[in-house]
């Protein structure tokens, strides 16, 4: 009975440690990955300028003024290219000295938003309108329709402007995508990557649990018959 325990335990645990062995080994590298790195450069905030964007705000138009149809429900005061504009409900855009409104943010102003928040003199490779990310794209779950901005850099650096607000809303480079690859692989979230409560991850956390288990049973039942011996 005891030869047979033993088999069995060796069995369930060499069984469990070949079927989890991978994505231990992913968890272990991507863990290693992440122990190692600054997540402020992961971030990207060593590409950030560190002086004022914007010049100080003068001769504002009164909100009331701006639309007699408008209900202002929200209103932040933003700057945009260094010019104050009041952004409304979280959808509307308005010059807020000329009280125009501004539909998008053209490539142009895009380009040279970017360049206003990302520190070095690079040059501009391409600029592209995008109007729907993928769950995998780098810029998932942002605000859409967004200018990426690519710069001439060896780390192929992308700035993402928010096209309907002007707003500057994240860079992109290499360092970050592996990172954010690494990501996928510890949180099992292979549909989206940002999901720590997926089924995949809860099942394989339990057999790893049971690995362990039948990895110290096996150890106490050698145990014992050592000593007996």
């Amino acid at each position: 009975m005891r030869k047979n325990n033993q088999y069995f335990a060796r069995r369930i645990h060499r069984f469990l440690g070949v079927f989890i062995g991978i994505q231990f080994f992913f968890w272990t590298l991507s863990g290693l990955y992440f122990s190692w790195t600054d997540i402020d450069e992961i971030h990207g905030d060593h590409f950030h300028q560190d002086h004022m964007m914007h010049m100080t705000a003068t001769n504002l138009l009164e909100p009331g003024s701006l639309d007699s149809t408008l209900e202002i429900a929200s209103l932040e005061l933003r700057f945009v290219r260094h010019q104050p504009h009041y952004w409304v409900n979280g959808e509307k855009l308005f010059d807020a000295q000329t009280g125009k409104l501004k539909p998008e943010i053209t490539e142009e102003e895009a380009k040279e938003i970017a360049r206003i928040y990302i520190k070095g003199d690079f040059g501009i490779k391409s600029a592209e309108y995008l109007t729907e990310t993928g769950s995998h794209h780098e810029y998932r779950g942002r605000p859409l329709p967004a200018w990426a901005v690519q710069f001439d850099h060896p780390e192929n650096l992308i700035a993402y402007i928010d096209a309907k607000s002007g707003n500057f809303e994240r860079v992109r480079h290499s360092s970050w995508r592996v990172f954010d690859f690494l990501w996928m692989f510890h949180t099992m979230d292979y549909a989206g990557r940002d999901n720590f409560n997926n089924l995949l991850l809860r099942a394989f956390s339990v057999f790893g649990l049971a690995t362990i288990v039948s990895g110290f049973t096996l150890f106490f039942m050698t145990l014992k018959k050592s000593k007996r011996q």
